[in-house]
């Protein structure tokens, strides 16, 4: 007997698939990283040039996986949609600074270490370490930015969030108690790997979709800031939860867009970068 395909086993299926992608470019190029036997200038030069093609490569994958996802979502609900282009300067080159800078900041990292004295692995581990934070943020990047294009294009007017079933931190798991606009970005944190899903106003759940969820994680909000809301949830106006999230807040970073952060940290300055 054949299996009904619904928007959850779709979304399912679409995130298992990014995933595939993102763990084979970063076992590319975490083994790039171990298998280089000195982090000098011309070595991290020749890291450069082979792990930005990969990066990319899985980029263009991702979008195109997105493309088709949402077309297929579209589908479902009987709604024929045009394949959406990749525009590259959004979606893959978005940080507006050159790939080959960005993965440069791994060494950067790694040299840093050298100089507080670390062994050389444990320097090499912390490079590795930002290098897989990098691509693993381009990667959900593509997804997220290839995402409002066609959504843009599908009629949806709402984006659930999606949790991905591995570890989910408790950023994302409070993000995903409620809906966003289509047509804005997904909000993220580095290493993020949640979904998104496409719903229509005639199925909106309103902004609060799971206040439940929302109360149980509470406690690790608490324990993270030393306080917390839970009445916040209930509050009305046009942003239920604007008490709540003046704890957890979306900055708005220089490269990455929209970013779900902790009212209490701070990005990297451009001190930090280079």
């Amino acid at each position: 007997m054949a299996t009904t395909l619904t928007p959850d086993r779709l979304t399912d299926a679409y995130m298992a698939q990014v995933t595939s992608v993102r763990d084979r470019v970063l076992a590319y190029a975490s083994a790039m990283w171990i298998g280089a036997p000195q982090l000098r200038d011309e070595d991290i030069d020749r890291l450069v040039s082979r792990i930005v093609p990969a990066v990319r490569g899985g980029q263009v994958q991702v979008a195109t996986i997105t493309n088709a996802y949402i077309e297929r979502l579209a589908a479902l609900d009987g709604v024929a949609v045009a394949r959406v282009a990749i525009d590259a300067s959004t979606v893959i080159d978005y940080r507006g600074v050159p790939a080959e800078e960005v993965y440069r900041r791994p060494a950067v990292a790694t040299y840093a270490a050298l100089g507080a004295g670390k062994p050389f692995e444990a320097a090499r581990k912390e490079g590795l370490n930002r290098l897989r934070s990098i691509v693993s943020t381009d990667i959900q990047q593509t997804r997220n930015r290839q995402a409002r294009a066609a959504y843009s294009e599908s009629g949806f007017d709402y984006t659930l969030r999606v949790l991905s079933g591995a570890e989910n931190c408790a950023l994302c798991v409070i993000a995903s108690t409620q809906r966003y606009l289509a047509k804005d970005l997904q909000p993220m944190h580095p290493g993020c790997d949640c979904g998104q899903r496409g719903i229509r106003a005639t199925q909106d759940p309103g902004q609060i979709i799971d206040s439940d969820l929302l109360e149980l994680t509470h406690a690790a909000v608490e324990a993270k800031v030393g306080a917390t809301d839970r009445s916040a949830h209930l509050l009305t106006g046009e942003n239920p939860v604007s008490d709540f999230l003046d704890l957890i807040v979306t900055r708005e970073h220089g490269e990455l867009g929209p970013t779900l952060t902790w009212r209490t940290d701070r990005f990297t300055g451009p001190s930090d970068l280079h």
